[in-house]
């Protein structure tokens, strides 16, 4: 059985007593897997995911002229006092900045406007890149919770750990509606609930970088959440070298010599994509960092 949804290409389907309900939101298919047979039920949770995606990408999207992170970014200089839940996210943000070491930095956005990480051979010049730097920097921002004030010209950027934020709020929403077992997937970034009724776990591919819909590895997962962060799709490439989207904040180029891919395990998703990301801005030392982490399970690709 298959159905269409009034909104935008929503769509559920009924096979093998699992609903599946897909959807699109932060430039990414979404797909919610239940465990149950019940339509009218999978309908009704499927559309409450599909919103509360919507709706953070719509709070959170750097790309919108009506939300907070407008707000912010357009302040001028002035103070912005901000909502609870975005107050939680910045906070967090701060708490990766200094785990990096300061390598993770939400201002260094702006440096997009240089880099357009679209698979061709369009490497800024050094003075492009470098006019951009005096913009980054968490330590220019004066942050008091719940009071932002950013300098004149920066930005904030909380697409870094968007997506994965997403999928723990809608997994968090569904398990309030559902005992069912069920797989929250927003493209690639997932956390699951099991065991299902037959008793078998969920089967989750990690994907070998430019072999789309290849699987390097399968995982048997019966609950948890895994990240990914690569330059599968978000790369350069110019004179025999390639240059991930995972940029040093600090010096505006791209951080090099470190795996194409970092996959983690871990209890929750924005936990599985923190330590993703981390590994990745780690470079070389991406192991070394994992290595240092309890109770979590990766894989990288090199």
């Amino acid at each position: 059985m298959t159905a269409q949804h009034p909104m935008s290409e929503l769509s559920l389907t009924r096979h093998q007593g699992l609903c599946t309900g897909r959807f699109r939101a932060m430039a990414s298919p979404c797909e919610i897997i239940l465990d149950h047979d019940d339509f009218a039920s999978a309908a009704a949770q499927t559309d409450a995911a599909a919103g509360e995606a919507l709706r953070i990408e719509q709070k959170f999207s750097r790309y919108r002229d009506d939300n907070i992170i407008h707000r912010i970014n357009n302040a001028g200089g002035m103070p912005v006092t901000v909502d609870e839940e975005t107050a939680r996210l910045i906070d967090f943000s701060v708490m990766l900045h200094e785990l990096s070491g300061g390598l993770f930095d939400i201002t260094s956005g702006v440096l997009r406007r240089a880099w357009k990480f679209d698979g061709s051979d369009k490497v800024p010049d050094a003075a492009t890149v470098n006019a951009l730097l005096p913009l980054t920097g968490w330590h220019h921002v004066q942050w008091q919770n719940p009071v932002i004030t950013l300098p004149a010209g920066m930005e904030i950027d909380l697409g870094g750990i968007g997506k994965e934020y997403a999928v723990d709020r809608v997994f968090t929403l569904l398990a309030g509606m559902t005992d069912a077992a069920m797989l929250v997937n927003f493209g690639g970034d997932l956390r699951a609930r099991g065991p299902r009724r037959d008793g078998s776990n969920w089967q989750i591919g990690i994907e070998t970088p430019d072999q789309a819909d290849t699987a390097a590895e399968t995982l048997s997962l019966v609950s948890g959440a895994l990240a990914t962060s690569g330059d599968a799709r978000r790369f350069l490439q110019k004179d025999g070298v390639r240059y991930s989207h995972i940029l040093n904040p600090k010096t505006g180029w791209p951080v090099q010599n470190g795996p194409r891919s970092a996959t983690l395990l871990a209890a929750d998703c924005v936990q599985a994509g923190m330590l993703a990301t981390l590994a990745l801005l780690a470079g070389p030392d991406a192991e070394d960092f994992l290595r240092e982490q309890d109770d979590i399970r990766y894989w990288l690709i090199w």
